[in-house]
Formats: C-alpha cells, sequence, structure tokens
C-alpha cells in the first residue's frame, strides 16, 4: 500500500486568509466605528506588502531560466498566482462593500466624508483656500501624450489620472498627479458645525480645485480618478558583508524603487479610453489589474483623524506597572533577587528604557550589547545607547540593515550611534539577526555579573503599544552565559564551534531541539504517559516541524496551535493532525509573542522567543529561544495561553476549509485581550 502523503496550505493561500480575518474585524459590528476604519487600513497595508514581497517573488521565479536542479513547476506557480488575484479581488469587493457600510455607519455619528461635489459653497471657500495655502505648491502634475516616455511610477504612490476636455473641440488631454501625502497628511478635516464633523481626502481637496491646477490650458472638463502601482520590493543584497554593506543596502534600494510591476488597481468608474491609454503605456499584464473604487492606500486610515467622539475608538488602557520594579532604587539588584516578566502593550515599555538608562549611569557596568532589528522613529533606546557611550560604556550594537521596509531607518541609526562611539556590526554572511537581546556586562564583587532582557518583539517602543509581545530580565547564569555565546557567534561566526544547553539558537540547536522535544511528547503518549503540546507563533511554514506535528497527531499527542499569520499545516485530517487543533487571535492589539510549550511528564518545559516556525527562521536567521525558568512566570504564561484557548470573541477556527469561523464554546464571552489584561490587574 502506497504512504498517504502529508497535505499541507499553500503559503500565499494561507496568509490571504489571515488577512481575511483582519477584514473581518473591519466588518464586526461589536467594534468601534474608527477601529473599523483602521483595519480597512492594515487589511489595506498588509495586502500591499503581500504584493511587493510574495507575489513578486513568485512572479520572479515564472522569470528564471529552469536548470535540471531548480526542479521549478511553472504552470502550478501560474496557477498560484490566478489564484491569488481572484481571492484578492473578491476580497476587495468585500472591502468595499465594508468601507460603504461604514460610510453610512459614520453618517448617523454625525461624522460625514465630502467629496467635491458635496461641499456648500461656504465649504468650498474654505477648501479652496486649504487648497491655496497647503497644496497648491505641493503639487506638480505630469501631461501624458505619445510625444514623449510615460512617466516613471512610484511604488504604491497614489496619482490621480486626470482626463482634461474642451467642450466645444471635444479635443482631451490626459494627465497625472501625484497626491503629495508624504507630506500632506491625506485627510482634511473642516471646521466643525453644528456638531457635525467633516473629513475630505485629500485625493477631493485637489478635485475641487483642478480648474485651477491646469488653468493655463485650454480645457472646461476635468476628471480625475485613483490608481496605484505596486512593484517588487524584494531586494537583491550581496550576502559579502564587508565594509560596503551600507553602500550594498543603499544601492539595492535604489534599485528596490525600479522593480517590476506585479499590480495596478484602478477606480472602476474611470473611462476606458483614460485606462486603456496608461494600461498601454505601463504594459500592465491583465490578470495584474485590480479594479478598486474611489480611493486607495487606505493604510492612511491607520493614521485618521483624532475625532473627539469616544464612544468610536477603544478606551485606551491605563498602563499596568510591576510594584517590585517601581520600587526597587536599582533595577540590577530586583533582577539579581529574581526574574520579572514584561507584557507588552499592558505593561509599559518604559521598564526597558529604564534598565539602559540605568546602565548607562552605572558606575558598576562596563558593556552594554544589544540587537537591534527595527527601532521606533524617535527611538529612545537608541537615545539611551548614545548616552551609555557618553558616559565611558562600551556599547556593541547588531544593527540588522536588511530588516525589510526599515533599511535606511536602520541606515540612519546606525551611522548616529557610530558617529557617537558605538561599535556597530552589521550581521553575518546569508543570515539575518532577528533575536532581540540586551546583555549588561556589571562589576559585583570582583566579578562580572551578566543581566540580560529577552524578548519576543522588537526594541521599539511604538510598536511596543500595538503588539502583544513578552520579554524577561533575568541574571540567571544558565541564561546568560549563554547568550555571552550568542554575541560571540554573531561576531565570529561558526555555528559547530558553539554548544547551547538552555538556549535554542538558530542556525545551531533550535531545529534539532524542537524536534527532540515534540518526540519526547511522543514517546510519552506511547508510553501511556500524559503528553500535550501548546505552541503561539505567528506562522507555521516549515515542513519538517509541520510533518513532526502529524507524527505526534498519529501517536495520538493532543496538539493546541494559536497562529495569526500563515499556517501550512492542515488540522483536523484523519491519520494526519485529527488530534490538532488550531485558532487564530485578532483583536485591538497584534498577537506577536512566539510561545512553545510542551507537557514533559508534568514539568512544564516552556520556551518564548524571536522565532516563529518558518525554514528562514530556523535555518537562514539567528534566533534565540529561551526558557522559562522561574516558576511565577511560568504560571503567568500558562495563565495567559489557558485564556488564549477559551477565547470566543476575537478566536478564530483555522480548519482545513479556511472559513475562518469565530471560536464558539461553553465559556462566557471571552476576549481573550481584555481577559489577560484583567488577569494581570490582580498581580499589582
Amino acid at each position: 500500500m502506497t504512504k498517504k502523503k502529508n497535505t499541507y496550505f499553500n503559503r500565499e493561500i494561507s496568509w490571504l486568509s489571515f488577512n481575511d480575518r483582519v477584514l473581518q474585524e473591519a466588518n464586526d459590528e461589536n467594534v468601534p466605528l474608527l477601529e473599523r476604519l483602521k483595519f480597512l487600513g492594515i487589511f489595506s497595508s498588509n495586502l500591499d506588502e503581500f504584493f511587493r514581497v510574495r507575489v513578486a517573488t513568485n512572479k520572479r521565479i515564472l522569470l528564471l531560466k529552469n536548470s535540471p536542479e531548480q526542479h521549478i513547476n511553472k504552470k502550478e506557480i501560474t496557477q498560484l498566482l490566478n489564484d491569488i488575484y481572484n481571492k484578492v479581488i473578491i476580497q476587495q469587493a468585500k472591502f468595499n462593500k465594508i468601507y460603504n457600510e461604514l460610510v453610512e455607519e459614520l453618517k448617523k455619528n454625525k461624522v460625514f466624508f465630502l467629496d467635491e461635489k458635496m461641499l456648500t459653497n461656504e465649504q468650498l471657500v474654505e477648501v479652496k483656500k486649504y487648497f491655496k495655502e497647503e497644496i497648491t505648491n505641493t503639487i506638480f502634475p505630469l501631461m501624458l501624450d505619445g510625444r514623449r516616455p510615460f512617466p516613471f511610477l512610484r511604488d504604491n504612490t497614489i496619482y490621480l489620472a486626470c482626463k482634461l476636455t474642451n467642450t466645444f473641440t471635444k479635443n482631451k488631454k490626459y494627465a497625472l498627479i501625484p497626491l503629495p501625502t508624504k507630506i500632506k497628511k491625506r485627510f482634511y478635516q473642516l471646521p466643525d458645525k453644528d456638531g457635525e464633523t467633516n473629513i475630505m481626502f485629500i485625493d477631493d481637496v485637489i478635485r475641487a480645485n483642478l480648474d485651477v491646477v491646469f488653468s493655463s490650458l485650454d480645457y472646461h472638463t476635468f476628471e480625475a480618478y485613483t490608481i496605484k502601482l505596486t512593484r517588487d520590493a524584494e531586494m537583491d543584497v550581496d550576502n559579502d558583508l564587508s565594509i560596503n554593506i551600507v553602500e550594498n543596502i543603499k544601492n539595492s534600494l535604489k534599485l528596490r524603487k525600479k522593480g517590476l510591476p506585479v499590480r495596478l488597481i484602478y477606480d472602476a468608474e474611470a473611462p476606458k479610453d483614460l485606462l486603456r491609454f496608461i494600461n498601454q503605456s505601463l504594459k500592465i499584464k491583465h490578470d495584474e489589474l485590480i479594479p478598486g473604487q474611489r480611493y486607495h492606500n487606505f493604510r492612511d486610515f491607520i493614521k485618521f483623524p483624532n475625532i473627539k467622539k469616544n464612544a468610536m475608538r477603544y478606551e485606551p488602557l491605563q498602563p499596568l506597572y510591576i510594584p517590585e520594579l517601581d520600587l526597587s532604587k536599582n533595577i540590577f539588584e530586583a533582577i539579581q533577587k529574581k526574574d520579572y516578566l514584561l507584557n507588552h502593550p499592558y505593561q509599559p515599555f518604559t521598564y526597558v528604557i529604564r534598565f539602559l538608562r540605568e546602565a548607562a549611569i552605572d558606575p558598576h557596568v562596563t558593556t552594554i550589547k544589544i540587537t537591534l532589528y527595527r527601532v521606533a522613529e524617535n527611538s529612545n533606546v537608541v537615545n539611551a545607547l548614545i548616552n551609555a557611550v557618553k558616559n565611558g560604556k562600551k556599547v556593541i550594537v547588531l544593527m540588522e540593515l536588511r530588516a525589510r521596509f526599515d533599511e535606511e531607518h536602520n541606515i540612519f541609526w546606525s551611522n548616529k550611534l557610530k558617529e557617537e562611539g558605538a561599535t556597530v556590526l552589521y550581521g553575518v554572511p546569508g543570515y539575518k539577526v532577528h533575536t532581540k537581546m540586551c546583555l549588561i556586562y556589571r562589576k559585583e564583587n570582583k566579578r562580572v555579573q551578566l543581566y540580560a532582557h529577552l524578548g519576543t518583539g522588537n526594541y521599539n517602543g511604538d510598536t511596543a503599544k500595538l503588539y502583544c509581545d513578552h520579554a524577561i530580565f533575568t541574571s540567571n547564569n544558565a541564561i546568560t552565559s549563554e547568550l555571552h555565546k550568542v554575541f560571540e557567534l554573531i561576531n565570529d561566526f561558526k555555528p559547530t564551534k558553539y554548544k547551547f544547553t538552555n538556549l535554542l539558537v538558530s542556525p545551531v540547536n533550535l531545529r534539532v531541539k524542537l524536534l527532540a522535544l515534540i518526540d519526547k511528547e511522543i514517546k510519552n503518549h506511547k508510553a501511556g504517559k500524559k503528553a500535550y503540546i501548546i505552541m503561539k507563533m505567528n506562522s507555521l511554514v516549515d515542513t519538517e516541524i509541520i510533518d513532526k506535528l502529524y507524527e505526534a497527531s498519529r501517536a495520538g499527542v493532543p496538539i493546541d496551535l494559536i497562529i495569526r499569520g500563515i499556517c501550512c499545516l492542515v488540522p483536523g485530517i484523519d491519520n494526519q493532525s485529527k488530534t490538532i487543533k488550531v485558532i487564530s487571535i485578532v483583536d485591538k492589539f497584534l498577537e506577536h509573542a512566539r510561545i512553545y510549550l510542551f507537557g514533559n511528564l508534568g514539568k512544564e518545559k516552556i520556551y518564548m522567543g524571536s522565532a516563529d516556525l518558518m525554514t528562514r527562521n530556523i535555518d537562514y536567521r539567528i534566533e534565540v529561544c529561551f526558557p522559562i525558568l522561574d516558576n511565577e512566570i511560568k504560571n503567568d504564561i500558562r495563565s495567559l495561553i489557558s485564556i488564549q484557548l477559551k477565547d470566543n470573541l476575537k478566536s478564530r477556527i483555522i480548519d482545513q476549509y479556511q472559513i475562518n469561523d469565530y471560536t464558539k464554546n461553553d465559556f462566557l464571552d471571552n476576549s481573550s485581550q481584555d481577559e489577560f489584561y484583567n488577569y494581570l490587574k490582580t498581580k499589582i
């Protein structure tokens, strides 16, 4: 009998299923109205990146010349791209329906979106004044005709495609106006009147003034429709991380801006002659054309004006503080006594800043080592490190320049740190440094004591307010001594040279250790002993790990997975994954933590860290997953997991059909984010 092959979800289709869950939040009537608009923005932003990276990557593969070693099935990839475009068109229609419904709901709350045709004479005067004072000097129309090359369209920039017509001669002309959204806000709020809030897209402010923009030309009627071109944003970076790495990244960024088109979104109301002219000029393939509505780049809704109508937003959480840390005069003395768990965004990121700030002025601290992947625009972390340098500390920073879409940002901060005297490292050839760790060296009683901060999220005070992440402070030598070796590994990349007993480190031992931990649960279950596996992550893609989970399921091991994004594992299949349950939680905050829990005969082993279970994270990045050794912290993490597994308001079931049904169970209504916040409140 032929052994049945394991089945997997395609990662791109699984990702689209995840983005559909984001769209569900925009469609949820229990979510405040302006938060629903924000979820439309998140959906749009996610989809932009998906096309710029994943769709672009598949299109690149189609352009490769086959070799005997590659085994590229171009027919399958072509079919996949067709499936992607078809699903996106369906989602776009759903998106448009939700948006139109939200506009109507906002009207009931006296919030109105006005276009150029809806303005009263009084409002038109205000809009024209705003255009003249704020906008007119920021727009530069590009005239289109067949006599000169079609202008280069920038990636993910909104353009107004304009049609100008002479009423008498019927002559027509086309033009493009790039929207100045990088220097001007996307939304213009007119003065409130009679308790009404009126909002205009900057697109419509310009539409209301097209006669002014083109006043020097002999045309009488003006039409404008938004278009947006998405380009391949994958970067070709030479893995030779020599002293020229910064120039290498800069050159790749220039090439990114000229990437091949992968999608053109256009206003479905645009006249056919205008679309035909643009499409023929850009040479966009038919399947890359995505009809949309009047407005694009809904990611701008993430920064929608802060309208003072509280019921339309989530109530801001009051930060929960950690009394023992707050009462301690010296954070190192507190950490020496016990480990501490930080839970963002419920507990403030300021504890991390305090950790670095005190290290910068502590006379006993000699050295600070840290890895930075994505930092905030105005980074208090970097400022604290610079302060440490000025106070005579040795500061060593691993700045990962290849953090996608943050490359320019990271180049800026790395130059700033170097100028101030910090030692800046740029990583390892072929391996992104994705781990989030900081190690502080402090002289105590004639020896060096190490203090560490390790987490699941970036050293970024902005995202720490939006992402659910966990971190620990520890001085436990079992962890800190091995972290010291991880920094050595980064500096002297010889994976076979380093051994780790407690930490799971990519690419050294993470794969082997995880497989062994799963094997142990299989062995225990077969021996009639209690066994189980619970994992929480952003993405599960690696087939070797999935196959091992399938093996555990066939053996009867109960497995619970909490996966926010991509899940290539197909649960609930007889003789493959019958004992595996998968849920995805999408709520007001982004679930970002990675937690791996194993029954271990009643002495649970829990690891947290930076690594999702994707092949790139396990084999081609430097990642660290660290054990939770403190029993109190173990209890807190176990409580979190239990709360999330009971979620029946924001949890969706991932099953073989990918329908994203909400979880239904016998528990009281439970939003796990609210419930965990309340749990942490009880500990103050």
